[in-house]
């Protein structure tokens, strides 16, 4: 039997950023894993994709020693010796830095150096997670399908299931034990600009009644929960709610994945309930919309915006997905 092909993809990028990569690292891998492929990333979201199996090795990033390409010094041996074993790389790291793709490409027999997304002047370019799938096909052209809906490449997430009892550990913990259908809420964001008003989302939320509510918090998200939860005490709604502060990426994946539906802004977190299988509502300011889509085939971008018809638009939407019997 031949050897699969070892591939090393280089992606430091945020929990959104990288997520944005899984149908790339799918069609490197091929359908019957022709390829090996290694992801050099946050050690955190390595981890995460090689026990999700989008990956077959989660590396660190920072502890390849990749900076050394970017030096006039001699590449260190064991560096050179390291990246060589790799038959091809990806790096959608260091585009911009010609000493650093000068010195990789003598390094590998065959490296794709390309951005992690397009650039932002170009208002023609595709989504983010097209332009990364694009940019593996001189390692393996992706599944034809791709052109369309992207088939098998955007399939959900595998959660395996130490996932599954992890994250029913940590509902227990956040003390909800309702046995109604659950919705899930993120509020937060990586910057202000891009959070929808917490009035907006208090809302929306309280027209999905009949829903066990979870708020998530990560760690930059207190300020926007606390105000999220006193704007619902002021409407009387989503009462018996819960809070889930800052879990694992791997429980809270199974959370999202068992959740009836998923409501929250351009973040990491709602990438994640994309990638998962929720059924998502992903509310995105007008500049990131088309450029930051998911690609989950059950996740709904809709514009963040205060007009009476687009936020009655995003409550029909989550009302539909509530009354849903899907998972």
């Amino acid at each position: 039997m031949t050897a699969a092909r070892r591939v090393l993809v280089i992606h430091p990028g945020a929990l959104g950023d990288v997520l944005q990569a899984v149908p790339a690292l799918r069609a490197l891998r091929g359908d019957g894993g022709e390829r090996q492929v290694s992801l050099a990333a946050q050690p955190r979201l390595a981890r995460f994709l090689a026990g999700a199996g989008v990956v077959d090795e989660g590396l660190s990033f920072d502890a390849l020693g990749l900076s050394a390409l970017f030096a006039d010094d001699p590449v260190p041996p064991a560096l050179a010796e390291r990246l060589g074993g790799f038959d091809g790389i990806v790096s959608w790291f260091g585009a911009r830095a010609p000493s650093y793709g000068e010195r990789l490409t003598a390094l590998a027999s065959q490296v794709v150096l390309a951005p992690s997304a397009p650039p932002e002047s170009d208002a023609t370019a595709p989504p983010v997670w097209r332009h990364l799938l694009a940019t593996v096909a001189p390692l393996g052209p992706p599944d034809p399908r791709a052109a369309g809906d992207a088939g098998p490449l955007a399939a959900p997430l595998t959660i395996p299931e130490e996932w599954w009892v992890r994250g029913r550990a940590a509902l227990s913990a956040a003390g909800l034990a309702d046995e109604r259908p659950l919705l899930v809420v993120h509020a937060g964001a990586g910057g202000q600009w891009k959070r929808w008003p917490v009035e907006r989302f208090a809302e929306v939320i309280a027209r999905a009644g009949g829903c066990a509510v979870l708020l998530h918090e990560g760690p930059a998200d207190r300020e926007a929960v606390d105000a999220l939860e006193q704007r619902l005490d002021a409407l009387g709604a989503a009462a018996g709610r819960a809070r889930l502060i800052a879990p694992a990426l791997e429980p809270l994946a199974a959370v999202l994945a068992g959740a009836r539906a998923y409501l929250g802004g351009d973040s990491g977190v709602s990438h994640l309930a994309a990638a998962a299988g929720a059924a998502a509502i992903i509310l995105y300011p007008e500049t990131t919309l088309a450029r930051w889509a998911p690609w989950g085939p059950r996740a709904r971008a809709l514009l963040a915006s205060d007009d009476a018809a687009d936020v009655e638009h995003a409550a029909e939407t989550l009302v539909g997905l509530v009354r849903s019997r899907a998972p």
